[in-house]
């Protein structure tokens, strides 16, 4: 019998229809023998212990690279300043949120030196900054520039619908002051309209980002897999795992909001914690 399902069974059917099809896609792209040798990786349910533990080990990790990590990271918060400079002086004040918020849509390729790093020191292998740009030499590497890219568009695609959500409410005209712009955010119903519409389709940007890149750049940087094979394992990891990769997805958000205050300094924490915890997280969704 037919029957009416509720919105979250058929957003599972349908990332798992969408894995299939990624890994099906990517199946038909020409691959080399190693990569076809290596299959395709197999996903496992894992609950809030499974979370609790790769936090606990980026908290390791960051622990054991603490002065190379924060010389590679103290790039987040000064492009980050170089971004509010920009939005503040250039008539984008509206984009400065959006510009902010962005790094989650772009954090997985920032880290993926870091994931390097957890690797290495996994394996009892030798582990420095320099060490982080050693993912250059991975067989997947062409894959993981791709994927790369492709989170750049999309940064770039939720910037531009930002600036359309701004032009379609409180637009055309670029806002007159911080203050200004602030008080009509708050207290006009096209500045809520704004923000509630922004919050809604950003969170539709960041749900595709978690889907596909979740576990894909740390098992390109680990085994020698096609792209389609990576971003269909992500999806069906998430598919797998709503309710947790959910919760990670909300930690992520909290974390980065938290390493934001005061003017982005924070990232330099921020960011290695939660590049080395994905990589142990990679770790226990697949094997």
């Amino acid at each position: 019998m037919h029957t009416i399902r509720n919105p979250i069974e058929w957003g599972m059917d349908a990332l798992k229809d969408a894995a299939q099809a990624v890994e099906a896609a990517g199946s038909s792209l020409p691959a080399d023998e190693t990569a076809e040798q290596a299959g395709h990786p197999s996903v496992r349910k894992i609950g809030v212990a499974d979370l609790r533990e790769a936090l606990a080990k980026g908290f390791s990790d960051f622990g054991a690279y603490r002065s190379d990590v924060i010389f590679l990271c103290i790039i987040y918060p000064a492009i980050s300043l170089v971004l509010i400079h920009a939005a503040l002086n250039y008539d984008m004040l509206a984009l400065l949120f959006p510009l902010a918020s962005g790094f989650a849509l772009v954090g997985p390729v920032a880290a993926i030196g870091l994931y390097e790093l957890s690797r290495r020191r996994e394996r009892g292998l030798p582990a420095s900054w320099l060490h982080a740009f050693g993912m250059v030499r991975a067989p997947s590497f062409g894959a993981i520039a791709i994927l790369g890219l492709a989170l750049l568009a999309l940064f770039v695609l939720w910037l531009g619908a930002a600036q359309l959500i701004y032009l379609l409410t409180l637009g055309p005209q670029p806002p007159a002051s911080p203050a200004a712009f602030l008080s009509d955010v708050l207290t006009t119903s096209a500045g809520w309209t704004m923000t509630l519409v922004g919050l809604g389709v950003g969170f539709l940007f960041a749900v595709v980002v978690l889907a596909i890149s979740v576990v894909s750049f740390p098992l390109l940087l680990d085994r020698p897999v096609g792209l389609g094979i990576a971003i269909g394992t992500s999806v069906r990891a998430v598919a797998a795992n709503p309710g947790i990769m959910a919760l990670w997805g909300m930690i992520v958000a909290g974390a980065l909001v938290l390493g934001s205050i005061p003017l982005f300094l924070g990232l330099v924490i921020v960011m290695p914690v939660l590049g080395h915890a994905t990589w142990h997280l990679y770790r226990r969704v697949v094997r």
